[in-house]
């Protein structure tokens, strides 16, 4: 199994249609095109990304083939409506959290 980590920080004023949109679209999103959101955590205080999220999947080459795909970009720019600052990495995934 691999994992899609990604973070994030909201758009200051935006929380509450933030929140409504993860949980109305961008989970379901994900989904339907292949990953399982497993984690989000979400930083109080402190200098770090807002939102830390993972997602897993078989393998990185189902991983690459959602990130190139135009369901994502669409799924994404409708999150860059909301954040700010989005990272993104796959490593391997190990059951525990990670960075």
């Amino acid at each position: 199994m691999f994992k899609l980590l990604m973070s994030w920080n909201i758009r200051t004023g935006r929380e509450a249609e933030y929140f409504e949109f993860v949980v109305k679209e961008f989970a379901p999103g994900l989904m339907q095109l292949g990953l399982q959101p497993m984690e989000a955590w979400y930083t109080v205080y402190g200098d770090s990304p807002q939102i830390l999220t993972g997602s897993v999947a078989e393998d990185t080459q189902t991983i690459q083939r959602i990130l190139s795909s135009d369901e994502w970009r669409e799924l994404h720019q409708k999150l860059e409506e909301y954040i700010t600052d989005y990272r993104h990495k796959i490593i391997r995934a190990t059951g525990t959290f990670q960075l």
